[in-house]
């Protein structure tokens, strides 16, 4: 694998971490709405009032939070991806902060996902975001420098699982994690999460950390059971592989990404008929997945807010196909691919500022009611005209059409509806199903048609 930049190797250090014990493992997140907003670099209040003003209401079932640990000072988004110690103290917010983010989320039906990074500290030296002075190998009060690996030359071999694992991530003080007092002291810091109410954690760079200790790590929980997602980029012919981590929790499963940008752009949606393990990926019980994340909008392995009707369409196609548990990645502008939030986190609206709140477009988030009505309803009725149109069942619960030609199309659907009338939620007109279960519609070029049981009327 090539050599990364500090910020790449951060994003793939974002998404490697790894999952636990078989008997434990929750396959996608518990409950009945599987849905995850990301909002990435938002501070904890920002995030409180989305989720009382939107993610409730429209059915997301978790929301995501950036690192809350405190981190190396600097204007870039991966200053929060090299913490300094396990004080809630990053420039998001504080604890009283956080505490009352995980609350108001709560009264307001969402669960709360924590970004945690604990493969490693920080390079440099300095004082942290919350007042702490650190070097690298020395963290006052938490980590000395027999805390680390011996390895302290940088990752530079994926097809060698030692240097994978123990060498540095772009020159991160890299944590010994098979020492029983790291083990313990993020278990700490995991605990100390759950007191204040979290409900899961996203590993970051777990294929950094081998998956027997994040098991031993996931096993010191107080609640042991808490949704474990683990980031562990796929790379074919690399040492360490995803599979190696499903028994601890699921696994984000980088592949369905990086096939959406190639189909969205080059190929046909025709050939999405079997997306999912159809395409070698991970069983669909154990994968998270998503369109992009922090990572990857940035380093252009996969679409982003910048790729117009292919990213806003990729979204609405994971939330209606029943593989995996979505994240819908919500961040905001950037030329530089370094830059930090706008307004260092504070969100006073959406789509201002610079904040793209992609989970709130009305095409996206108007598919997330769609999913948790057809949930456990397998795909029905495929039809494609063998190129970019495509349309699909969801039994007797939805139906879904998307239009990536260059032309309006006209046609009817065979849905295994009931008959009446629905609301097309994607663009809010009225559709009727006949006593056939036959629905007429036309579709503007680059749109989509999305109906579902319960919605009779917009």
């Amino acid at each position: 694998m090539a050599r990364r930049t500090l910020p790449a190797v951060l994003a793939l250090a974002t998404g490697l971490l790894v999952g636990m014990n078989p008997t434990i493992a929750e396959a996608s997140p518990p409950g009945t709405k599987d849905v995850t907003a990301v909002l990435f670099e938002w501070n904890y209040a920002s995030v409180a009032k989305e989720c009382t003003g939107t993610l409730g209401p429209a059915g997301y079932g978790y929301v995501q939070v950036s690192p809350p640990a405190e981190h190396i000072q600097g204007p870039q988004w991966w200053t929060s991806y090299q913490p300094v110690s396990y004080k809630i103290a990053g420039r998001l917010g504080d604890r009283t902060a956080f505490r009352n983010m995980v609350n108001t989320c709560h009264s307001a039906g969402v669960k709360v996902v924590v970004d945690t990074v604990v493969n490693h500290m920080s390079a440099g030296s300095g004082t942290g975001t919350g007042g702490s002075s650190y070097t690298k190998y020395d963290y006052p009060g938490l980590y000395s420098s027999h805390d680390f690996d011996d390895c302290t030359s940088q990752v530079s071999n994926y097809a060698d699982r030692w240097n994978v694992q123990h060498c540095e991530l772009v020159g991160l003080a890299d944590l010994d994690t098979g020492e029983d007092y790291v083990r313990g002291a993020i278990a700490g810091y995991l605990n100390d999460l759950l007191t204040l109410g979290v409900d899961g954690f996203r590993i970051d760079a777990a294929k950094h950390i081998p998956a027997g200790d994040l098991a031993n790590i996931k096993s010191r929980l107080t609640n042991p059971s808490a949704y474990w997602k683990q980031e562990v980029i796929y790379g074919a012919g690399e040492a360490v592989q995803p599979t190696e981590y499903t028994g601890n929790g699921d696994v984000q499963e980088f592949r369905y990404a990086y096939d959406l940008k190639r189909v969205f752009t080059s190929e046909k949606l025709a050939y999405l008929t079997n997306y999912g393990e159809g395409w070698g990926y991970l069983n669909s019980s154990v994968a998270g997945v998503f369109v992009d994340n922090h990572d990857t909008e940035r380093n252009g392995s996969t679409l982003n807010y910048k790729s117009g009707a292919n990213y806003t369409l990729a979204n609405v196609f994971m939330l209606a196909w029943p593989y995996g548990a979505p994240d819908v990645n919500s961040g905001y502008e950037w030329s530089d691919a370094d830059a930090g939030p706008p307004n260092g986190g504070t969100v006073n609206a959406c789509w201002q500022d610079g904040w793209k709140c992609q989970h709130a477009w009305p095409e996206i988030i108007r598919m997330v009611a769609f999913r948790n009505a057809t949930r456990g309803q397998a795909v029905s009725n495929w039809w494609d005209n063998g190129n970019n149109a495509i349309a699909f069942g969801r039994g007797t619960k939805g139906y879904v059409a998307i239009n990536h030609e260059s032309s309006s199309l006209t046609r009817t659907y065979q849905t295994a509806l009931p008959a009446g009338t629905y609301c097309n939620v994607q663009n809010n007109t009225t559709v009727t199903v006949n006593s056939s279960g036959q629905l007429t519609a036309t579709l503007p070029a680059n749109t989509a048609l999305a109906v579902y049981a319960g919605k009779p009327s917009c």
